[in-house]
């Protein structure tokens, strides 16, 4: 990753910045997407320079970073017309080379948690050919365990616990199918770059972006 160029999300009290980030990142996914091959990679990958964890939640900060190997990658992506619509809330800076001295790397990565209420109906909606309202109100029907009377053989997908995740995450709406749900993001520091293709979100589970 040789260049890169920051993207600055300026909050106003019409617009906060958890939904601005909403907002922005629904527009540079929309170019990850474009930006795909047959094989659904992508040339750019995406870093959070502000990213911290605390002891209960991590947060995003208020910048990110695109990375390419070349400029003309950034400049087909074309970061601040995909942003025009925010252009009183979003800062966009010219293409840079990446400094000669960073501080490290990084992987950041989608994480999915296993148990998540909207993510199992989804599934269950997809086999039955129905709806995600339907599919988390549907009474679905399990088989109790021979001898065991006191196991519950009802449930709703509407009723489960949504699981606590304390990573930081973007709220995004489905292209697909329309659905709102949460783009949990962690990030893993290591020593050494590893030069990869990244996901439609602009994450990766092993390519590594610079951190300066």
């Amino acid at each position: 990753m040789n260049y890169y160029i920051e993207i600055t999300l300026l909050p106003a009290p019409d617009f906060s910045l958890f939904k601005l980030w909403s907002r922005a990142f629904e527009q540079l996914h929309l170019g990850f997407v474009e930006n795909q091959d047959d094989q659904k990679r992508v040339p750019i990958g995406l870093s959070l320079p502000e990213y911290k964890m605390g002891e209960k939640y991590g947060v995003l900060g208020s910048k990110c970073r695109l990375f390419a190997a070349d400029i003309a990658r950034l400049e087909r992506f074309n970061a601040p017309q995909r942003l025009a619509r925010l252009s009183d809330y979003v800062h966009c800076t010219s293409i840079r080379p990446v400094p000669a001295k960073v501080a490290g790397y990084a992987v950041y990565r989608r994480e999915r948690p296993k148990t998540n209420p909207e993510r199992l109906a989804r599934r269950y909606a997809k086999r039955h050919g129905m709806d995600l309202e339907t599919a988390l109100t549907t009474t679905v029907e399990l088989q109790a365990p021979t001898g065991d009377a006191s196991y519950s053989t009802t449930f709703r997908y509407a009723d489960m616990p949504v699981p606590s995740v304390a990573l930081p995450f973007i709220r995004l709406q489905s292209l697909s199918g329309g659905q709102t749900f949460c783009l949990w993001i962690a990030k893993t520091e290591v020593a050494a770059p590893v030069a990869g293709s990244f996901s439609a979100y602009g994450l990766s589970g092993a390519a590594t972006v610079p951190e300066f």
